[in-house]
């Protein structure tokens, strides 16, 4: 995949540990579609450098003293022609920031090279994919799982639901859990697609198949595979509305 790609992408390593910087630059090395043009010990140094050598890519550390990844990421998302973003990072728990931040990828430390290697190809295809309008709604989330993070695109959710501090997001016979409000994460998805139905319960619209009233007030949202979920009252007007009715 990667060996029939003749162009190679700029790249800067941003990390403030000066091992992980070695070992990045030995990973990269060895792929044959990147240039390490540079490498920047913290935030600061790293938004300079991206402004003086315009780097295409940048594997950037997400924890750093005073000016962290985030904080990196937050203000290239504002600069056109802005490079891509892969964060390499230990924590696993700032994948829905990063992702609201527009991140190509998210790998987990310790890096594998085939790892490194898939998130390169994602800058490929993100650069090869036209560059039209971003869209504001989440696309795809990512989710903790083993040694790296699982990348499920939006369209494969059925439904959500809210578990304290974490949502489970069902996708065909599998579910997994998110660190993420519910709140929060509905603020995030396209109301053309989902609609929330209960204080604990996200839908995706063409996942329904149907309403039906159970008595007393009383409606739930028939799902594709049969289920039947009910609507909380403070959600019904807007399903309602959405179904004609």
């Amino acid at each position: 995949m990667a060996e029939d790609i003749q162009e190679k992408l700029r790249t800067l390593i941003v990390d403030d540990e000066p091992l992980a910087v070695e070992r990045m630059q030995i990973i990269c090395k060895k792929l044959a579609n990147i240039e390490v043009i540079g490498t920047a010990g913290d935030g600061a140094e790293a938004l300079k450098m991206i402004e003086q050598q315009r780097p295409e890519l940048v594997l950037l550390d997400m924890t750093m003293p005073e000016v962290d990844g985030l904080s990196v990421a937050r203000t290239l998302s504002k600069q056109d022609n802005r490079p891509a973003v892969v964060f390499v990072t230990a924590h696993d728990n700032y994948a829905v920031e990063a992702f609201d931040l527009d991140a190509v990828d998210y790998v987990l430390k310790p890096v594998k090279p085939e790892r490194l290697e898939r998130a390169i190809q994602r800058a490929f295809d993100r650069r090869g994919g036209g560059g039209g309008q971003e869209s504001k709604w989440l696309e795809e989330l990512w989710i903790p799982h083993r040694s790296e993070l699982l990348r499920i695109d939006t369209a494969e959710v059925s439904r959500i639901d809210a578990e304290r501090d974490y949502v489970r997001l069902h996708v065909e016979d599998r579910s997994y859990l998110l660190l993420q409000t519910i709140a929060g994460l509905e603020k995030r998805l396209d109301p053309a697609k989902f609609i929330r139905i209960h204080r604990s319960t996200i839908l995706r619209k063409d996942r329904i198949t149907g309403l039906r009233h159970d008595g007393l007030g009383v409606w739930s949202a028939e799902m594709e595979d049969g289920e039947a979920l009910r609507i909380g009252r403070t959600y019904l007007p807007k399903v309602k509305a959405m179904a004609g009715r």
